[in-house]
């Protein structure tokens, strides 16, 4: 992940952008090929999704259709298969490993060589489904923009909650999460508008829910 973000900023600052677009549509592509793949059972029906995905993206990325609608439903799309495919593969402490590296990444590409800021740049520029973009409310005015690796991460925390915990347990982590999320829009919204590292409020918004429920099931264990 360091490797690619630190390619595609430096790659926008002295080089082509264009080989990084047709990078990223070629890994979407074979992305949805491989979950299409696995629900069709055959290869000639899974070729159609990401065939289709890339004639969209051809033929409307310069339109509002796509840059309004489409690129959110694909960025959204692109989440939850990464999550899905991802999320099996896990476990606690691995993820646990995984959520502390990228925060730390994060932190420093945002903060220090700024290169995440770039490379995300760089793919909203092309009208890549990277992010998903909402507009601001109750002001229309600008927007928010929520990277899909903060989506990912969010899920998987939740994803291994669930087999650690319960669904119960998942579900109110999302709902933390959001809150999380939703108190630092507002400050930043209104005092301090600038990139910020948003695995950070993820797991701010996690972790609490996760030590909460690990201490209950030590009580449990030394009841018991």
């Amino acid at each position: 992940m360091v490797a690619l973000i630190t390619i595609v900023a430096v790659s926008a600052r002295y080089g082509s952008i264009y080989p990084l677009m047709m990078l990223f549509l070629f890994s979407y592509s074979t992305l949805l090929f491989i979950f299409s793949h696995i629900f069709f059972k055959k290869w000639h029906l899974a070729t159609a999704p990401p065939i289709i995905f890339v004639l969209l993206y051809l033929s409307l990325k310069d339109t509002i259709i796509w840059s309004l609608y489409l690129v959110n439903v694909y960025a959204i799309v692109f989440a939850i298969l990464i999550t899905l495919y991802f999320g099996s593969i896990f476990t606690w402490k691995t993820t646990w490993i995984f959520a502390l590296l990228l925060i730390i990444v994060d932190v420093i590409m945002v903060f220090i060589t700024k290169f995440m800021v770039e490379a995300a740049e760089v793919g909203l520029g092309l009208e890549l489904p990277i992010a998903v973009i909402l507009p601001t409310f109750p002001s229309l005015v600008g927007t928010m923009i929520l990277g899909l690796g903060d989506f990912f991460l969010a899920g998987l925390l939740a994803i291994q909650l669930c087999k650690k915990h319960g669904r119960e347990s998942a579900i109110i982590s999302v709902v933390t999460i959001a809150i999380a999320f939703f108190i630092f829009e507002i400050y930043s919204l209104n005092y301090y508008p600038q990139p910020f590292p948003a695995s950070l409020i993820v797991t701010a918004g996690w972790l609490p829910v996760a030590l909460f429920k690990s201490k209950q099931k030590i009580i449990e264990k030394l009841r018991a």
